[in-house]
Order: structure tokens, then C-alpha cells, then sequence
């Protein structure tokens, strides 16, 4: 397919979409269409790279590596999925998201590039990626798997050192129906010889066979290292003799970020020959730490929150976060999501932290409408406090002018509900 005149950062985005039958949306695993135009372009690995999957935390994971290594003097690029307001999210060098025109650059090398490749949007985008990485001559590369890990572009990149966080049940289409069939695949970016850190202190057989089998370094949380909480602070262990104590707890809200921070302190110590940190880094780091849309508490009355949690792991580690938040007389639920997830489940875990879900449309064929979602909430029990919506926007709105402020909006269940709040409200990303 010839390019056309392609100019701008949308016109790019748009083209990247057509190259593939299946669109953005679309998902086709798979290695071989990005290994061979990867090496058209010569790509060459310089940089240490830290690959991060899991079904949650890989995002959080992700940003506190990013923010310790850049506190600590290194030049760090970040590439991570998807973005809420901006393509740009997706890219980032030193913190900052890149500018269009960098990323016009590096999409127009992969496409002289590709010749007859018909690549996925996602595996254009991340060929582009480390273009933009190897000409900033970045010390470090952080890599947020996108779906699964064995076939995910990512895993064109050797990691010298794999990050798993959690495996829980998300994704079954692509992934399989258990916790071992997504075990085997998030396992699928270790290396021989290098470690893996593996969040999850009940993981699946089939996770740590295949770090055997393939001679990789397995470290699991609660075994090999981990955190013990403290008055007000916590340590993180690692062995017997390895330890930090006296650490703030991480800027990101939720218990579960001291699983995310020790993983990503494991992963920091595994490589601390090639990149050391100092511990007034990694305290610099943790405390400036930020992702938008994860537990993300906005200023003013009433009380917003945005949660990007689309799964019931996530949507357990929400309810337990939202009730360590305090009173809040009545809780809001600004609720889309995908039709492919299990949103009974989701609604399940959080039926007795929300008193009115305002169920609303997404756009996108995967979506499921308002009435869907209306109709699970029956099905579970609480369809009485349900109302339907076009927009997340309008449900927004509407949670707004009848909210007093002391209650709680919560908005959640999908990117999609928690971008169109965030432009509703004027939020800005990184």
C-alpha cells in the first residue's frame, strides 16, 4: 500500500490504522511482521531494557522505574499503552512526552522501512518507538507489554530484565481461558540468563515452568524479595541481607503500589551494575511518581477519582483503595466499559462501594452500551441506583449538578470513560 501525503501527527495516526485489515482496535499476535522490518531498520539494543507485563500494575510499574532512573541522572525512554488524551503519552524521554514532529520522524523511517509489511497499528507504533529511544541515545528503555507478552511487539526487545506484576483473568480471547494459559504467555518475555520478577506471590505453574525451562532467573514477591510495612513508612527486602527501610510510601494511591514499588526495586537491584541508583533516588522517585488515571484524586468538591480499572483484580484493589479514602456520603460511578470484559465481576466487586451507577456508551464496536451494562447491574443486584447515558461526559455532568460535596464521582471501567471525563473536566497528561 503506497503512504500518502501523510504530514501530521494525525495523518500519520490515521494511516497507521489502515495499513492493517483489523485497524487500531484490531489485535493480531505475532512476531514476524515486526522482527523483519526491525531489522530493516538496523535497530541495535544500546540501551539496558526492562520489559514490564502483568494483567495489572504494569502501567504504575512502568512510571516509578522511569521517575527513580531519571531522579538517579540517566537518560530514560518510556513507551507504554494505551494513552488517554494524546498519542504522545505512549513515547516519552526523560518524563516528557515527545512532540509530534519527533514522532512524524520515526514513523516516516518504519514506513520507508516496511516495504510490503502490513503491521499492526501497535506494531508500528512501537518500531517507531524505539527509533525515537535510539536517537535520543537513552540509557535505559522502559517497555509496558501491550497484550499478553510471548507474541506482544515488545518482545522483539531482549529485556535484560522482565518484570510480571500480577496474572489474573483478563484478555481470555487472546490469552486463554485460565490464570496458566495467561501465566505461559506473560511469561514468554524472559531470557535465558536474566531475571524475572514476578509480582505475584501465588503465580501459576505454568509462569514459573517456562522461566526454567528457558534458564531465566525467577524472583518472586514474598519469597525472594518484598515490603514489610511500617509506622507511617516501609522496607523493601531482597534475601536475607538486602534491605531498605525508611521509604515514604509511593505518590501513587493504593495499597497495591508497595507491590509495584518492590517489583520495580527488585528489578532496579538486579541491574544495579549497570545502572546503580543511589536510596535518595529511589525516594525522589517514588515521591514524584505520577500516572494520570490511576486512583488519580482530583482537587475540589465533589471528591473525583479516575481509574483506568477495566478487570476484577483491578476493580478489587479500587474498592478496597476507595474505602481507605475516607466518608464520602454518596459514591458516583461514571461506568463504560468494553463488552469483551467481565463486567459482572467488575460490578460485583464494587457493589457496595457505589450508590448510583450512571451507565453510559462508549464509542467502538467493543464497546457495551449503557442498556448492557444496565442490565448487568440488574442481574447483580443493583439496578434500582442505574441510569443510562450517551457520553461518560454526560453522565459526568449529570453526577456534577445533582452531587453535594461531600459525596464521591468516581469514573472508571475503561480508558475510553476516563479520557472523555478528563476532557470534559480540561485535565491535561504528562
Amino acid at each position: 500500500m503506497a503512504c500518502p501525503a501523510v504530514r501530521g501527527l494525525n495523518d500519520w495516526l490515521a494511516h497507521l490504522e489502515s495499513l492493517h485489515p483489523r485497524g487500531q482496535a484490531g489485535i493480531e499476535l505475532g512476531l514476524d511482521r515486526i522482527l523483519t522490518v526491525k531489522q530493516r531498520l538496523g535497530q541495535r539494543q544500546d540501551a539496558v531494557v526492562v520489559t514490564v507485563g502483568g494483567t495489572n500494575g504494569k502501567g504504575s510499574t512502568s512510571a516509578m522505574l522511569e521517575r527513580i532512573l531519571h531522579s538517579a541522572g540517566y537518560r530514560t525512554g518510556l513507551y507504554t499503552s494505551p494513552h488517554l488524551l494524546h498519542y504522545n503519552e505512549r513515547v516519552r524521554i526523560d518524563g516528557q512526552s515527545v512532540v509530534d514532529e519527533r514522532l512524524c520522524e520515526a514513523f516516516a523511517c518504519v514506513e520507508a522501512a516496511r516495504g510490503d509489511e502490513a503491521l499492526t497499528y501497535f506494531e508500528f507504533g512501537t518500531l517507531a518507538a524505539w527509533e525515537v529511544f535510539a536517537a535520543a541515545a537513552v540509557d535505559a528503555v522502559i517497555l509496558e507489554v501491550g497484550l499478553g507478552g510471548r507474541l506482544d511487539a515488545t518482545n522483539s526487545y531482549d529485556a535484560d530484565c522482565a518484570v510480571v506484576t500480577t496474572i489474573d483473568l483478563d484478555h481470555m480471547d487472546h490469552l486463554g481461558p485460565t490464570r496458566e494459559h495467561i501465566g505461559r504467555e506473560k511469561a514468554g518475555i524472559c531470557r535465558a540468563g536474566r531475571p524475572l520478577i514476578c509480582g505475584d506471590a501465588d503465580p501459576p505453574a505454568s509462569l514459573v515452568e517456562v522461566c526454567r525451562l528457558a534458564s531465566a532467573d525467577f524472583l518472586q514477591i514474598g519469597r525472594d524479595f518484598g515490603f514489610l510495612r511500617q509506622e507511617g513508612q516501609w522496607q523493601w527486602w531482597h534475601g536475607i541481607d538486602r534491605k531498605l527501610g525508611g521509604l515514604a510510601f509511593p505518590a501513587l494511591r493504593g495499597d497495591y503500589q508497595l507491590h509495584n514499588a518492590s517489583c520495580a526495586l527488585m528489578a532496579l537491584d538486579v541491574l544495579r551494575d549497570r545502572l546503580p541508583v543511589a536510596a535518595q533516588d529511589i525516594r525522589r522517585g517514588l515521591a514524584e511518581v505520577d500516572v494520570a488515571g490511576r486512583c488519580q484524586v482530583l482537587p475540589g468538591q465533589p471528591q473525583i477519582v479516575l481509574d483506568v480499572a477495566h478487570n476484577p483484580q483491578a476493580a478489587l484493589a479500587m474498592a478496597s483503595s476507595l474505602g481507605g479514602m475516607g466518608f464520602a456520603r454518596t459514591t458516583w460511578a461514571v461506568f463504560g466499559m468494553m463488552a469483551d470484559k467481565d463486567i459482572e465481576a467488575v460490578v460485583t466487586a464494587l457493589k457496595h462501594r457505589v450508590d448510583r451507577w450512571l451507565c453510559c456508551d462508549l464509542p467502538g464496536a467493543r464497546a457495551a452500551s449503557a442498556e448492557t451494562l444496565r442490565g448487568v447491574l440488574e442481574k447483580v443486584g443493583v439496578g434500582e441506583t442505574a441510569t443510562t447515558f450517551a457520553s461518560p461526559a454526560a453522565a459526568l455532568a449529570y453526577a456534577q449538578e445533582n452531587a453535594s460535596g461531600d459525596d464521591r464521582i468516581l469514573a472508571f471501567g475503561s480508558f475510553l470513560t476516563v479520557a472523555d471525563v478528563m476532557r470534559s473536566l480540561g485535565c491535561k497528561t504528562g
